[in-house]
């Protein structure tokens, strides 16, 4: 009787253990349903979402000017209609569920997450305003305090650039929303500058127009924009002159070619035209007292150096 009376107990626990675990499995297999209900809702959503993304771009994608209100569109009402899917899909699966209860459980109009999301919130605002406002759009060449490239990819978040050595770099949209920006590519035509210095003896308005003719030989200075010519300095051993034309294509490469070309060009007709490109000259005038002073002071200490050497 007593080994009867302790086993009572156990076998009262694992029962109830094995009654747990078979109510557990009879009520997954219950949801099972809704769990099919629930995937086949979002793979809904997701085709659904597929679809708007390729009627905006059906809409407004054959427009150039409209690019980036395509993707806000697309990416936006995407995510809507993906997190709407969630939604339901949530609602089918989990007994009493209501997105009340999801917001009330995270705290979306708490203080501490607000202050927490402050600085995705202003990116994702951001990202919005500079994919309507279009002041860039993808392949454009600009550059952001420290960095320049060519924007590969406007996101909410940041946008990603291409420096032109290769490196890509992320930029958050509230720095390119708020600070100064410079886009190189934003019109069609671009002006450059070289300097050039020449000789003193030399006559600046020949100096000129050997330089214009070079401009005019090289194929990357554009013929709708009149190059110029302009004196603006007395250099230290050059009259300084500032070289400016345009071109038509302002992406780095045609800039960087194109002053390569205007460079070569204008040494090979200057000195065909022999005027001289000096360069940096320091004269000593040996007459100031001040210099003969120096002067002396090294001689004197060669001498006692000569003299120590000779006495060792």
């Amino acid at each position: 009787m007593p080994t009867s009376e302790a086993a009572t107990p156990d076998a009262l626990t694992y029962q109830s253990i094995i009654d747990s675990a078979n109510g557990i499995l009879v009520g997954f297999l219950e949801r099972i349903p809704y769990f099919v209900a629930s995937i086949i809702v979002i793979l809904i959503f997701w085709f659904l979402s597929i679809a708007f993304k390729k009627v905006v771009y059906k809409i407004l994608g054959s427009r150039r000017r409209h690019q980036n209100l395509v993707k806000v569109f697309q990416r936006v009402g995407g995510a809507l209609i993906i997190f709407i899917g969630i939604m339901i899909a949530m609602v089918i699966t989990v007994p009493g569920f209501t997105p009340a209860k999801l917001i009330g459980a995270l705290g979306i109009g708490s203080v501490a997450i607000g202050f927490a999301f402050k600085d995705i919130f202003q990116n994702l605002l951001s990202g919005i305003l500079l994919l309507i406002s279009e002041p860039f759009r993808i392949g454009d060449q600009i550059v952001s305090g420290e960095y320049e490239g060519t924007v590969e990819d406007i996101k909410i978040r940041a946008t990603t650039i291409k420096t032109y050595d290769g490196r890509q770099v992320v930029i958050p949209n509230s720095d390119l929303y708020t600070s100064a920006l410079t886009v190189n590519t934003a019109y069609k035509q671009r002006r450059l500058q070289l300097a050039v210095g020449i000789g003193y003896e030399d006559d600046i308005e020949a100096a000129k127009v050997e330089i214009l003719r070079a401009l005019d030989r090289a194929d990357s200075v554009s013929k709708k924009a009149e190059p110029s010519v302009i004196a603006t300095g007395f250099g230290d051993s050059t009259i300084d002159l500032m070289v400016r034309w345009f071109i038509e294509d302002g992406t780095q490469a045609h800039k960087v070619a194109s002053i390569h070309q205007v460079f070569v060009e204008i040494k090979l007709a200057l000195d065909a035209a022999g005027v001289n490109i000096p360069f940096p000259i320091r004269t000593i005038d040996l007459s100031d007292s001040s210099v003969m002073t120096i002067v002396d002071k090294l001689n004197e200490q060669k001498t006692i150096n000569v003299e120590k050497t000779a006495v060792e």
